[in-house]
């Protein structure tokens, strides 16, 4: 029998040897396109975290509001110094301080009730049968109730955290943070009203969703401590007055 041998003539070219060419094509296509967009930089820096976008963003927003208190004050002088020309700006002038108060916009001092709201210490496998996680954390609705009890009690002003905050300031969390007017926070959360302390106390121990917190406060350990100060001083309100949306209440 005469000798066969196979050489590479000898075999019908394949689906997938047809496609070899066209697939290292591709490739070296997209590693230019790749080193092209990264420009000697790291596609994936550890900067591109979100945890870090997030605390980047909250120190820009800070800057921006200390600007912002900066530039009201100076449009406050020029204001002031424009007004005894002008009769219709000297009126508006006069209306807008007796209103800088009730809408936030002025420093006030006086007596404060404190409340600190924190997450439970508990590990996953420490929880009491029938409860989650999300049960030893403290939420949006928990923050919600205290604010909201404490405008009921009376409250002639109010900070949340370090930020003076308005009858339209909204209160926000995202998973286990607090974001308020760009600034993002974790618990403890501090809510503090300026006002009558027994009237305020009593509003937040009638509020039924602080009733339920505090059961919560029993059964799994979330914190929540009420205290009174004398004497305290609350900066001006540096976000936007600008209302976005508004509903009817019923």
């Amino acid at each position: 029998m005469p000798d066969q041998r196979l050489t590479w003539l000898t075999r019908r070219p394949t689906a997938w040897s047809a496609l070899v060419p066209l697939v290292a094509l591709l490739a070296g296509a997209l590693f230019a396109a790749s080193a092209s967009t990264a420009k000697g930089t790291d596609l994936r820096a550890q900067s591109a975290n979100l945890p870090d976008l997030i605390r980047q963003q909250t120190r820009k927003n800070a800057a921006a509001a200390e600007q912002l208190r900066g530039l009201q004050t100076q449009v406050d002088q020029l204001s002031a110094q424009a007004a005894p020309g002008d009769v219709r700006l000297t009126q508006l002038t006069r209306r807008a301080d007796q209103l800088r108060e009730a809408a936030g916009m002025a420093a006030v001092t006086g007596p404060t009730v404190r409340v600190s709201l924190t997450d439970a210490h508990l590990a996953s496998d420490q929880l009491p049968p029938g409860m989650t996680v999300d049960d030893i954390v403290v939420h949006q609705q928990d923050v919600q109730a205290v604010v909201n009890a404490l405008w009921e009690g009376g409250a002639e002003a109010m900070m949340l955290m370090d930020q003076r905050v308005i009858s339209t300031s909204a209160v926000r969390c995202v998973g286990n943070t607090l974001i308020l007017q760009g600034r993002v926070y974790s618990p403890p959360y501090v809510v503090t009203a300026m006002g009558d302390p027994n009237a305020l106390r009593t509003a937040l121990d009638s509020s039924p969703q602080v009733q339920i917190y505090k059961q919560y406060v029993t059964a799994v350990g979330l914190g929540y401590e009420v205290t009174t100060q004398r004497e305290q001083t609350f900066p001006p309100y540096a976000g936007s007055l600008n209302l976005v949306h508004a509903v009817v209440a019923p």
